[in-house]
């Protein structure tokens, strides 16, 4: 038995993508620059894996962790961002906090110390850690790389399963998605951290997977329908294909909105980065992607198709 608001969708449906695309590509644009000046002012709100802290781990010894309480604690203490999270045992806990300018180090590890101890009791500490300036560096550029390499696979991947062309046009819509995600965390000025970067490159296997099922089908409506023109193929494969998006995408976005709402601190921003990106990764792969195959033109017959624009009808 199904669950009764599946019956909803309807069965097949008739609806004229292609002639949208001219204005989804005007948003589209529009909604890239204004990322681009976002992020040169205010920027990015950098996280502690990018801006340098301290990193403490502790054991409280027979009883567990209360993380609601070591962060009370250390927000009393002014110290900025301030990260606490539970790994390994139930006692055990890291935590990750900033130096604010002008103090030193040593002194604030020692101001934190005291106040977990006099909050949750004795505790002893197995590792403090100084991230400094040169250590985040390095981990914005690897990670701002990892992004990279993962589209260029990508578009590697499309090449050598359908044509050029194709990937092209998926790795312009990646490109589309991870830069209006950038654009949703500084708008939100969501903390940008090694956390956000795992939640971009699930948008980028999201995306590209949804893509590719348009494609795919894209690909066997070409050689059904040899005759039809290119615009038409595509507005069939999108309407083919629309019911199982929707459904993909709202049942990803249901789990993930639990995971926002009770996740907690530390997972909010990674829940809302991926439900605006599996949005903003379906409407790529139906106002991007796709019209650049449009554009582009596909052989059929042996024969190149005509370039089309989305300008015509």
């Amino acid at each position: 038995m199904f669950w009764p608001f599946i019956k909803l969708l309807p069965e097949k449906t008739n609806l004229d993508f292609v002639g949208f695309a001219r204005a989804a590509a005007v948003l589209s644009v529009i909604a890239v620059l204004a990322t681009a000046v976002g992020l040169y002012r205010p920027g990015l709100n950098f996280g502690i894996d990018f801006k340098g802290g301290t990193v403490l781990e502790l054991n409280t010894g027979v009883k567990s962790v209360n993380l609601g309480t070591v962060r009370s604690t250390l927000g009393a203490l002014n110290l900025g961002d301030v990260q606490v999270q539970a790994f390994g045992a139930p006692n055990d806990a890291l935590i990750r906090f900033q130096t604010p300018e002008g103090s030193d180090p040593a002194q604030t590890v020692d101001r934190v110390k005291t106040a977990l101890n006099a909050a949750i009791g004795p505790v002893t500490y197995s590792r403090t850690e100084v991230v400094g300036p040169k250590v985040s560096g390095e981990l914005f550029r690897n990670g701002i790389m990892a992004l990279g390499v993962a589209i260029g696979l990508m578009l590697l991947y499309i090449w050598f399963r359908f044509e050029l062309q194709f990937g092209l046009g998926a790795v312009v819509a990646l490109f589309h998605d991870v830069i209006l995600t950038f654009g949703l965390i500084v708008l939100l000025r969501l903390e940008f951290t090694l956390t956000m970067i795992a939640a971009i490159l699930t948008i980028i296997g999201y995306s590209m997977n949804d893509t590719v099922v348009v494609f795919d089908r894209l690909r066997e409506n070409l050689r059904k329908y040899k005759k039809m023109p290119l615009r038409d193929v595509i507005d069939l494969s999108i309407n083919e294909t629309l019911s199982r998006t929707i459904i993909t995408g709202v049942t990803a976005i249901l789990a993930l909105s639990g995971l926002a709402i009770f996740g907690g601190e530390a997972l909010h921003g990674f829940s809302i980065a991926l439900i605006f990106g599996i949005i903003i990764g379906t409407y790529s792969s139906v106002y991007v992607a796709s019209p650049i195959i449009l554009l582009w033109g596909v052989k059929r017959n042996d024969e190149a198709e005509p370039i089309a624009t989305v300008l015509k009808g």
